[in-house]
Parts: C-alpha cells; structure tokens; sequence
C-alpha cells in the first residue's frame, strides 16, 4: 500500500513539475526539484502540450466571430506566447543567434548562453511568429466544434518530440560549468520514451474521439499518424542540423525545436482536416 502511495505521490509531483517547468499555469505546489524529478517530468509533456491546446482552443472558440481573423489570430497567438512564459520563443532566439552566427562551436556555445537577444535572433523570432499567426487564420473559419480538440495536437506532439531529442542526443554542455537547464534531463532512457509515448497516443485518440472521428477510423489514424510522422521526421532532420553545428543539443535548441514543429504541425493537422 505504501509502495503504491509512494508511487502516486512521485507522479503527481512529476505531473507537476512538467507544468511549473512548461508553463506559466498556475501550480500551487512547492517541489523538491532534482534530476530525478526533471527526468520523471517529461513522461507527461505530451499532457502539458495538450491542456495547452485545449486552452487555446477554447479561447480561439470564445473569440470566433467577434473580431475579424486577423486580430482573433494575434490575440491566441498572445495568449500561446503568455501560457508558456515565452519559454520557447526564447530558446530559438537564442539557437538563431548562435547557429546563424557561423562561429566555431565553442563560439556559438557562447553567443546561446548571452542572455542578450542578437538580429538573427529578432529576425528568426518574427519569421516564425507571423508565420503562426497566418496558419492560425486558416484555422479560424473551421467549425469549432470538433476542431477545438484537434488544435491541442500541435502542441502535444511538439513537446513529444522534445522529450525525444533529449533522449536521442547528446548534451551540447557536457562537462561545462554552468550547463544550464538542459543538463538536468540527462539520463532518459527506453522507458522513458515508451511510456510517455503511449501517453502521447493515448491523449491523441481521446482529442480525436471528442473531435468526433473514430481513432481507428481511416480520418481518425490520418491525424494521429500525421501528425507523429510530421513531428518525428521533421524533428530528426532539424536536431541533426543542430547537432552537427553545436555537437549535441541544448536546452535553447529544444524550445526551438519545439517551435518549429509547432508551426509545422499547425499546417499539417490543418490539410488533414480540410
């Protein structure tokens, strides 16, 4: 009985940490953090990824109709931005100032760490933020009713895809000093990936159901395998990249990876509706 108890109170606490860590939600729960509570916490990053859509979603339903797409488009996208504390956008600021330096690698190392935002940075940021905000338009005219619990698979499969990276890659920081936040997640393993994985599976065939297809249907497999081929294909190629210039990865490149699959998905998920 105490083993059980124990074994809650771990997830629970993981639970949490996955969303103080993610988001801007309010958490009212004091955690010891550790390494072990930061590797617990990314079994549920495909939930954090999905409360936030649904959010989104039910502000983009609010708001249909009463202000023309365009503004309806950059209030979600302010609210998107809020949710997350800009966490991600600041990581791709920082992986464009470095990467797009052409540097050496210690070099580029260095430029990521400044906590000063460079033109490659400002000019990645933007790029990215308007290409959100038009996809978001193209969603806008869509029926509410099922495709609320369709959005929340754009950022549910982005933050799969993170947990991936950091299982799948080296740590760019190894052995430096002050290595940031990204070193605390070494030591993901199989398990890690499979459970949070069926996760990812699970929620995606309960969003589909309440968006009103079948997950076993032809339409329901069409937006669950896209949308996890999408994130898994385009993931790998953009870390590869990454990691071929830095060496590894960090925790800056996973929030850019996160963000670029989020606009990519935004588009993906959307053919498959239409």
């Amino acid at each position: 009985m105490r083993t059980m108890l124990d074994f809650m109170v771990k997830g629970l606490s993981a639970c949490a940490a996955a969303f103080q860590f993610l988001t801007r939600l309010p958490v009212p729960v004091s955690l010891q953090y550790n390494d072990a509570l930061f590797r617990r916490s990314v079994l549920f990053y495909p939930l954090v990824g999905a409360v936030l859509g649904l959010l989104l979603a039910a502000a983009g339903w609010a708001l249909q109709g009463w202000l023309a797409p365009g503004v309806t488009s950059a209030l979600l996208l302010s609210l998107w931005a809020a949710m997350t504390g800009g966490l991600h956008l600041d990581g791709l600021m920082d992986t464009a100032d470095g990467i797009l330096s052409h540097r050496s690698r210690e070099r580029m190392l260095e430029i990521m760490k400044d906590s000063r935002v460079g033109a490659m940075g400002v000019i990645a940021c933007s790029l990215l933020l308007l290409c959100k905000w038009t996809l978001l338009q193209q969603w806008l005219p869509l029926s509410w009713n099922g495709t609320a619990f369709l959005l929340p698979l754009v950022p549910l499969w982005s933050r799969w895809y993170m947990v991936v990276a950091i299982a799948c890659w080296p740590y760019a920081r190894e052995g430096q000093s002050g290595g940031g936040l990204g070193g605390f997640f070494r030591g993901l393993g199989a398990r890690h990936l499979a459970v949070h994985t069926a996760l990812a599976l699970l929620l995606s065939a309960a969003l589909v159901s309440l968006g009103g297809y079948s997950p076993l249907s032809s339409r329901g497999l069409l937006l669950i395998g896209a949308a996890a081929a999408a994130s898994g294909l385009a993931g790998v190629a953009f870390s590869r990249w990454i990691a071929r210039k830095l060496g590894g990865l960090t925790g800056d490149t996973y929030g850019a990876l996160n963000e670029l699959l989020e606009t990519l998905l935004l588009l993906v998920v959307f053919s498959c509706i239409g």
